[in-house]
């Protein structure tokens, strides 16, 4: 006669074929395929409602596909009794995304403390302080979570704009360098380099790093304003005019802003009749 154990536990061929599903929901989570990730691991939790590994991958799968709200509740039961990070993270996620800041900050400060260390918990809360404008606590967060991960560019680029937002440009700049020596494209950390190059007054190396970045961001209009306002500071007129127009291109709201940038600039342009500041930015180049 079995014992309890026995009844409780699935029958060894329902065990296997949940364990070849959950394989292949994950494999379907790591390819960017949140749906499909969704509907198997919901063929688990079919069998098994409360299998933890079945809750998590189909929690994040809602995550992924914009769907916080919905994702608490697998998430949270995934959570429910184990000490793991990854789920405390993505619940805190979740979370924040439906504006629950307090309770997404627990869980974080609680995924921080647990072993071993889990660095994508201190980029979340990192990040979620910065939104809450507790700088200095974000710059801790991420600065021990830097020590534990010390090659993730991520770390250092959420660090290096909370150094902006607090006008520390010397070590905003050493820690977006650490970030583009790891990963030399990245468009956050190029435009993160030229911020704070441009807000010191050093406009050629920003102009350099917003060139840069407009490689891979080329519809970024803001991006060309500020590389326009560096050109101009040089002297380089013309280059500079040209970065206005192509700022101008992307229809009236961004004709409007470019205009009222170049108009303000203290080497700019400035015209009585619209139809002649029409007529300069949408000059061809």
């Amino acid at each position: 006669m079995a014992n309890r154990t026995d009844q409780a536990r699935p029958p060894a061929g329902a065990a296997s074929r949940n364990d070849a599903l959950l394989q292949q929901a994950l494999y379907a989570l790591n390819g960017q395929r949140a749906q499909d990730a969704e509907r198997i691991a919901g063929e688990v939790l079919k069998a098994a409602p409360r299998h933890p590994q079945a809750l998590h991958i189909f929690g994040c799968a809602l995550l992924i596909q914009g769907r916080a709200e919905q994702a608490i509740a697998p998430l949270e039961t995934a959570a429910r009794g184990r000490h793991d990070p990854e789920i405390d993270t993505q619940l805190a996620v979740a979370l924040r995304q439906v504006g629950r800041r307090d309770d997404a900050l627990r869980r974080l400060k609680h995924a921080t403390k647990q072993r071993p260390p889990y660095p994508a918990a201190f980029r979340e809360l990192g990040n979620l302080l910065f939104a809450m404008e507790r700088y200095d606590e974000a710059i801790e967060a991420l600065t021990r979570g830097l020590e534990i991960a010390p090659l993730m560019p991520d770390l250092s680029i959420q660090l290096g704009y909370v150094f902006l937002q607090r006008k520390n440009y010397a070590a905003a700049k050493v820690a977006l360098a650490r970030a583009l020596n790891i990963v030399p494209g990245s468009a956050e950390a190029l435009f993160g380099m030229a911020k704070a190059h441009r807000d010191l007054g050093e406009n050629e190396p920003a102009a350099d790093y917003f060139r840069r970045y407009l490689v891979t961001m080329p519809g970024d209009q803001s991006a060309w304003m500020h590389l326009g306002h560096c050109l101009l500071e040089l002297g380089q007129l013309d280059a500079g005019y040209a970065c206005f127009r192509t700022a101008a291109q992307g229809g009236p709201k961004s004709y409007g802003g470019a205009l009222t940038s170049l108009v303000a600039s203290g080497r700019g342009r400035f015209w009585i009749r619209p139809s002649a500041a029409a007529q300069f930015l949408r000059a061809r180049r």
